[in-house]
C-alpha cells in the first residue's frame, strides 16, 4: 500500500509504538499532511505483518515516517527527536498497571518537563497531551458524567494518576510560553484491536476459570472509548490549535474525550468475553470480601517485586477501578474541538472481537495448571467453579456440616444422628419428586447408586480386619516392652 505524501510537515509521536499512539500515526499518516516522528524506548522498530503491508511500512520506506529511538528522561535524545516538528503529540506512559512511584515519576513527570523544554528550544508550535480521566479520581468515590471542572483529588487512587495529574499541570503552565500552544485530551478507558492489557487479560482470566466473577454488585457504570475515536481526539485538538480563533479556546485547556456511550463495566467485559465464546461474569463477590485480599496479594509484590514477581492482577487500586461508576461529559471537546465518535461503541466491540479471533474459546484446548494441580476432575471443577451448580451444592453441603458439628452445641453423636436424619429425609423427598418439574428435568439417584457389590464388601471387611489385627499386634507388643523402638515411635 502507498502511502500519500505529505506537505514537508513533521510531528513528533512519543511513545509511537504504544497501543493508541499506534492508530494515530496511521490516522495522521493516512491525513496526507503530515511526515511522522515515530518516537520509543527501543533501539529499533519491528513492525508486524499488518503494519508492514500498511500505511506505516510505506511510509517508512518512503521517507514519510521515521523511527527515533528515544528516552524521554535523557533530554538530548529528546532534542534529536524534535529537531525541525511543528507538532508533538506526548503520548508517552509507563504501563498504568505497574503501581511503581519513581517509574511513573520519571517518566511522566520528569520526561514530560523535557518534552515541554525541548519544544520550547526547537520552536515545536503545539503540544498534544495524552492525559488521563484517572487524573480526577480518588479511589473511593465515584464519578458519574464529569466535566472538565471537576478538581483534582486529594489523594489519588495510584502513583499512576498522581504523576499524570502532576504532569497535566505542568503541560497547562507551559501554554504561552515562547509561543507554545499546549492542551490536554483525557481518553477514558480505551479498547480495540492492538490491545495488549485489557482483552488478552481478560482471556486469559477466563481460561483461568476466573471470568465467572463480578467484583461489587455488577451496576457501575463506565466511559469506554474505541482506540480510533482517541486518535481522532488528537487530531481534532490539533486542528483546533492550529487556528487562531481555534487556539484562544483550545489553548491550556483539558478535553475528555469517550464513546459518549456509558454502559456498565461488566456488561462491557461480557460483550467481549461471549463474543471471544467464554462465560460472562455472574457470580458477584463483594469489595469488602476482595479489597483484604488485594492488600495482601500487593504487600507481598512489594516484598519480593525484587526477586522477579510479575505484577499482579489483583491489588487495591484495580479493585477500586473495577467497581466504581467512572462516566465522563465529552460536551466541552464535542463543541470546542468539534470531536464526534468515529466508531460507535457496537462497531468498536465488533471489530476488536473480530481482531482477536486467535483467542476464541475454541481455539483453545489447553488445560489450566490449577485443574492439572487438582487432578483435572471433579474436585477442579467444583473448587474452581467450572460448575457452578456442583460448587453451590457443595458449598450448602459443607456449612450445614459445619452449623451441626461446630455451632450449635451438640454432642459428635447427636450432631451425626441430625445429619443422618437429615439425610435421610433429603433422599426421600428427592425421590418423591416428579421427573419433571416446573418444566426442569430432576435428576433420580438410582438404587444402583447405594448397592454394595459382594467383591466391595469383602474388600472392606478386608481392609477393617487388617487394620484392627495390625493394631492389636503393636498393642500387644508394646504393652509386653518387647519393641521400645516401636514405642518411640508410636509416642
Amino acid at each position: 500500500m502507498e502511502a500519500v505524501r505529505g506537505d514537508g510537515r513533521w510531528c513528533v509521536v512519543t511513545g509511537g509504538r504504544g497501543f493508541a499512539a499506534r492508530h494515530l500515526v496511521t490516522m495522521l499518516l493516512r491525513s496526507g499532511e503530515w511526515r511522522v516522528r515515530v518516537a520509543d524506548l527501543g533501539p529499533a522498530i519491528t513492525l508486524d505483518r499488518d503494519e508492514e503491508e500498511g500505511f506505516l511500512g510505506a511510509a517508512l520506506r518512503e521517507g514519510q515516517a521515521v523511527y527515533v529511538s528515544a528516552d524521554l528522561r535523557d533530554k538530548a535524545q529528546v532534542a534529536r527527536a524534535f529537531e525541525g516538528a511543528e507538532v508533538v503529540f506526548h503520548m508517552a506512559a509507563p504501563d498504568s498497571s505497574i503501581n511503581n512511584f519513581h517509574l511513573h515519576y520519571g517518566v511522566n513527570v520528569d520526561g514530560t518537563k523535557n518534552v515541554i523544554d525541548t519544544c520550547i528550544r526547537c520552536k515545536v508550535k503545539r503540544l498534544i497531551y495524552t492525559s488521563s480521566p484517572s487524573v480526577v479520581f480518588d479511589g473511593v468515590h465515584g464519578i458519574f458524567n464529569a466535566d472538565e471542572s471537576m478538581p483534582y483529588p486529594d489523594k489519588f487512587n495510584d502513583s499512576y494518576s498522581e504523576t499524570k495529574a502532576d504532569a497535566e499541570k505542568l503541560v497547562m503552565r507551559a501554554n504561552g510560553r515562547e509561543g507554545l500552544l499546549t492542551c490536554c485530551i483525557r481518553p477514558s478507558s480505551i479498547f480495540g484491536p492492538g490491545d495488549k492489557l485489557m482483552v488478552p487479560s481478560l482471556v486469559a482470566a477466563a481460561r483461568a476459570g476466573k471470568s465467572k466473577y463480578i467484583i461489587g454488585d455488577g451496576n457501575n457504570y463506565y466511559d469506554f472509548t474505541y482506540v480510533e475515536n482517541v486518535a481522532y481526539g488528537h487530531v481534532c485538538a490539533e486542528k483546533t490549535l492550529s487556528s487562531e480563533d481555534g487556539a484562544k479556546i483550545a489553548a491550556g485547556k483539558t478535553y475528555f474525550i469517550t464513546n459518549m456511550e456509558p454502559i456498565k463495566f461488566w456488561e462491557f467485559m461480557s460483550l467481549i468475553l461471549e463474543g471471544l465464546g467464554y462465560e460472562r461474569p455472574s457470580v458477584k463477590i463483594p469489595v469488602s470480601v476482595m479489597m483484604p485480599v488485594a492488600h495482601v496479594v500487593e504487600w507481598t509484590y512489594q516484598k519480593f517485586a525484587k526477586y522477579g514477581m510479575k505484577v499482579p492482577q489483583l491489588t487495591p487500586s484495580r479493585i477500586r477501578l473495577l467497581s466504581c461508576n467512572r462516566t465522563f461529559s465529552c460536551s466541552r471537546a464535542k463543541e470546542q474541538l468539534g470531536y464526534e465518535p468515529l466508531v460507535s461503541l457496537k462497531d468498536g466491540v465488533k471489530r476488536t472481537v473480530e481482531s482477536y479471533s486467535h483467542l476464541q474459546a475454541q481455539n483453545h484446548r489447553s488445560i489450566s495448571k490449577a485443574s492439572i494441580f487438582l487432578g483435572n476432575g471433579n474436585l477442579a471443577k467444583t473448587v474452581l467453579w467450572e460448575d457452578a451448580k456442583q460448587t453451590v451444592t457443595v458449598l450448602l453441603l459443607l456449612a450445614v456440616i459445619y452449623y451441626h458439628l461446630f455451632t450449635c452445641g451438640y454432642t459428635f453423636i447427636t450432631a451425626m444422628a441430625k445429619l443422618l436424619s437429615l439425610t435421610a429425609l433429603f433422599l426421600f423427598i428427592h425421590g418423591m419428586l416428579p421427573s419433571n418439574l416446573f418444566g426442569h428435568k430432576v435428576e433420580k439417584l438410582e438404587a444402583s447408586n447405594f448397592h454394595i457389590t459382594q467383591a466391595q464388601a469383602h474388600h472392606i471387611a478386608n481392609s477393617i480386619s487388617s487394620n484392627w489385627n495390625s493394631l492389636v499386634s503393636a498393642l500387644r507388643s508394646l504393652c509386653r516392652g518387647n519393641d521400645w523402638l516401636l514405642f518411640l515411635k508410636a509416642c
